[in-house]
């Protein structure tokens, strides 16, 4: 069974890389009055930002159940989110290429090329640190997944967003790096919009999967396919339950609700029935601690 990966370390690790980044991506745009370093930097901030919001998403999932939030807030994160997608294709991809298209009617030469490619190395390592942090933390969660079935089945929507994140800000950067150093061997300023055209193309496409994957854990969806099937094949081979008859299961951030519907093995009585429940509820949670609620109906048909 796989770990889960920590999400915190994961955005510690884009927040440092990302601002560090921004810094040196804003003062080589000012230099050299490149486009493709102009949506870099946006991005970068953009990037910063998010990271943000992912901590205060955190954050407020753990807030307690109360009667407003009966099973809590654990889906609070789901919304932050969402929010971080649509911030990465309106602040990121749809400024790159307003950006790109400008330059491309109106195009400027680069000075200070080389303090740009310099910059965008730096750049590419740093993200590299982060995209490593990142991995790192899915590598736990995934276990012997690839990353699309991790992708896929994965309900960290947190660590989805960094890992995306992450790797659109590589691709970014080489984009930039290409584009800036063929606008140097040419001469021909417009590669240097190209480059901030393809940034922002890449950025929609990426939060368009990320916002995809995010939506339906916040319309409400069920654990991953594998720990679902471990939930029912438990409380099958349970030692009061004749038969499941049901299974309903819900993601909630950190935290899973279980509904069962099953036929129970006979007993004297109707407290005896209920020991039976109370014992099958107690050896659930505790061989999958991350359910929080769990609400058993005993029935002789489905």
């Amino acid at each position: 069974m796989a770990a889960k990966g920590n999400s915190l370390t994961a955005i510690y690790f884009a927040l440092a890389a990302n601002f560090a980044i921004f810094v040196a991506k804003a003062f080589a745009a000012a230099l050299t009055g490149s486009s493709a370093m102009v949506a870099e930097a946006v991005h970068s901030l953009a990037d910063c930002g998010n990271q943000g919001l992912l901590l205060v998403g955190l954050r407020r999932a753990k807030r307690p159940p109360d009667p407003n939030y009966p099973l809590g807030h654990g889906k609070a994160i789901y919304f932050w989110s969402f929010l971080v997608a649509l911030i990465l294709f309106s602040a990121g991809g749809m400024f790159s290429i307003y950006e790109g298209a400008h330059k491309l009617a109106h195009p400027k030469p680069l000075e200070y090329a080389w303090v740009a490619l310099c910059v965008l190395g730096f750049g590419i390592a740093a993200e590299s640190f982060s995209m490593w942090g990142c991995l790192r933390e899915v590598n736990k969660a995934r276990g012997s997944d690839s990353l699309w079935q991790w992708f896929q089945g994965s309900r960290q929507s947190e660590l989805i967003v960094i890992f995306g994140e992450d790797l659109a800000a590589l691709f970014g950067l080489g984009f930039a790096f290409a584009a800036v150093l063929l606008t140097m061997l040419t001469g021909n300023p417009v590669w240097d919009a190209i480059g901030t055209l393809a940034i922002g193309i890449l950025l929609i496409v990426v939060a368009f999967f990320i916002g995809t994957k995010v939506k339906g854990l916040l319309i409400g969806q069920s654990v991953d396919t594998k720990l679902r099937g471990r939930i029912h094949q438990f409380l099958q081979d349970a030692a009061d339950v004749d038969r499941v008859l049901n299974l309903i299961t819900l993601q909630l951030g950190d935290e899973v609700m279980v509904a069962v519907k099953a036929k129970m093995l006979p007993v004297a009585g109707a407290d005896f029935l209920i020991q039976s429940i109370n014992r099958t509820e107690a050896a659930l949670r505790e061989r999958f601690p991350e359910i929080r609620w769990c609400f058993f109906e005993p029935d002789i048909d489905d």
